[in-house]
């Protein structure tokens, strides 16, 4: 099957890509070539690249030409810069979405939207959130990423659209651009620069390993029904407790860890009931303790080079607006 990966230049696409191609099927990859998509997290396979945006509706059907299928991983995703500015972040979560849609509705392809489970918003301890719940996004990240998933069960009940939706938890492994939390504390950690915990550090999130996550959207894209939605679950870990480990598995000096001020409108905990997902027959093979998380920290020591290209020019500028005022107060 030839499959149009949206976004596949990125973190989770390109981990996708290289299941694809172990499955035996043919990606092509549309990317903008943002500061998270990156060529070369596509070393080493061999994929047509074609570089536009998916809120273009004339790149998306030419990249898309021939595809049977797409997988929609374009995505603005960190919430830090949501709050710094939205309007990307409308552009493609919300336009770029639409746009995917329309392509498939005309195409008669079959679509896998990739969203979050951060547009549940905040949980309490003991809940967990199952697909027809409400949506209740904190973050103009989130909201907009709701915003497109609303399009699409709506796509597929007025066009009789082809489409699913998967809602992964934070999901980490190789190749994840380090303004997230793993990548950032290892690449820190290995230089000796400061971790910066937001608030208390107690928030709860489900880890998800990339290849697990991969797994679960190639799943959906041969089984899911459409207008359907799949929560794609992990395991539940406070961020401190995440960032100890890392110390460990670095060796980095524990006074490292900087408590800052904390991200405007900070859930507290995500939790994502994954039994529709797990019906179908996914279950996860990436342990967290055991194998995840060691396995990404071997992978940034062993891959400075490309943590130091990804963190020059626009990463600095960035990372000094985020956190040089909450670092030095």
């Amino acid at each position: 099957m030839r499959v149009l990966v949206t976004g596949g230049a990125g973190f989770i696409g390109s981990h996708f890509v290289r299941r694809l191609l172990a499955s035996g099927h043919e990606p092509v990859v549309l990317d903008k070539l943002t500061y998270a998509g990156n060529p070369a997290n596509l070393d080493g396979v061999e994929v047509k690249l074609v570089v536009g945006d998916i809120a273009d509706p004339d790149a998306v059907a030419s990249a898309g030409e021939g595809c049977e299928s797409a997988v929609n991983f374009a995505a603005e995703t960190h919430v830090d810069r949501s709050i710094l500015g939205a309007r990307e972040f409308a552009m493609t979560n919300v336009i770029g979405t639409q746009v995917m849609l329309e392509w498939a509705r005309t195409t008669g392809a079959r679509l896998v939207h990739v969203s979050t489970d951060e547009v549940y918003g905040d949980l309490e301890a003991g809940g967990r959130s199952r697909e027809d719940d409400p949506l209740r996004p904190s973050s103009p990240y989130s909201a907009t990423k709701a915003a497109g998933d609303l399009l699409v069960p709506a796509y597929a009940r007025t066009y009789g659209v082809n489409a699913s939706v998967t809602r992964g938890a934070n999901t980490y492994g190789a190749r994840q651009f380090p303004e997230k939390l793993i990548p950032l504390f290892v690449t820190n950690a290995l230089d000796g620069l400061p971790l910066p915990v937001y608030g208390d550090g107690h928030q709860v999130r489900e880890w998800l390993h990339a290849e697990d996550h991969s797994a679960a959207i190639e799943l959906v894209l041969h089984e899911g029904a459409p207008g359907e939605i799949y929560n794609v679950g992990g395991e539940d870990h406070e961020n401190l407790e995440v960032t100890h480990r890392i110390l460990e598995l670095t060796g980095a000096d524990p006074s490292l860890v900087t408590h800052v001020e904390d991200r405007a409108g900070h859930d507290r905990r995500y939790a994502i009931d994954d039994a529709k997902l797990r019906a179908l027959g996914w279950a996860p093979a990436h342990s967290f303790g055991e194998r995840g998380l060691p396995d990404t920290v071997a992978w940034y020591s062993e891959n400075r080079a490309w943590c130091d290209n990804v963190k020059s020019g626009d990463y600095r500028a960035y990372y000094e607006e985020q956190y040089s005022a909450r670092l030095k107060a």
